[in-house]
């Protein structure tokens, strides 16, 4: 018998909740100052197409092997978003971007970890994270190049030169943006922009329904920005979705 997507998230939440997994120790939280967080977390070797996608629309997401989801003691600012491909229009600023970046040469390819991709992640946290992360090899491959579900690596070069990397989970109904890190030199191309736009051409092409974009942290400057893809949808604490026009 064949199961729906929705009855394959209710078992998964039941699942999830009979397994009496809980929530490990609190920690300063990333996003948001002077307050903390905790995440209910699992590792897996392979997921079946899916499943990911269901665990998706109970507010998880992955970080190279392990699936995770924030389960904060008194906040549930952590909200999953995503964009009906159908219904998404651009604005102006989006459509220049589109046009600024048209000569972008794009490949599509299983993950692939090189030198040349490590130099750029290095010089992009070092200018965007304050070196909060890591940036060594093991680091690397740890957080975006082991992935236990059918990932897709997107390069971006202008004149052989590389310039963006998208790392994408593919589920078969819908594709996720995991992370995207570009040159550092070229803020006016808004690059991290144009990689969710080129996601969601892609997922155009190819008939797929909704691209994930991860959490959306509405007092989180570098999470909030997600929320310019419009139409778009909020996973909301009860597992309902809240349209955004």
């Amino acid at each position: 018998m064949v199961t729906s997507h929705e009855q394959l998230v209710a078992a998964l939440r039941a699942s999830i909740t009979d397994s009496g997994v809980r929530p490990g120790t609190e920690h300063p939280c990333p996003y948001l100052p002077d307050r903390m967080s905790r995440e209910l977390a699992f590792s897996a070797d392979e997921l079946t197409p899916r499943f990911y996608h269901a665990l998706m629309d109970l507010n998880f997401r992955r970080s190279g092997s392990c699936i995770y989801r924030p389960a904060c003691v008194a906040c549930q600012e952590c909200r999953q978003i995503r964009v009906p491909v159908a219904d998404f229009r651009p604005n102006r600023s989006q459509r220049r971007c589109w046009k600024r970046n048209a000569n972008l040469v794009v490949e599509v390819g299983a993950p692939l970890l090189t030198e040349e991709k490590h130099e750029l992640y290095s010089r992009y946290l070092c200018s965007r994270h304050d070196r909060q992360m890591s940036s060594s090899w093991a680091s690397l491959r740890n957080f975006l190049y082991e992935s236990p579900i059918h990932t897709l690596e997107v390069t971006y070069r202008r004149e052989g030169r590389l310039v963006a990397v998208g790392i994408t989970d593919a589920e078969p109904e819908a594709l996720s943006t995991v992370y995207c890190y570009y040159d550092p030199d070229l803020p006016r191309d808004s690059l991290g922009a144009f990689n969710v736009l080129w996601t969601l051409d892609l997922a155009r092409r190819k008939g797929i329904a909704y691209v994930y974009l991860g959490y959306y942290i509405r007092d989180c400057a570098k999470m909030n920005y997600k929320l310019n893809f419009r139409p778009c949808e909020l996973l909301r604490p009860d597992g309902s979705w809240e349209r955004c026009e």
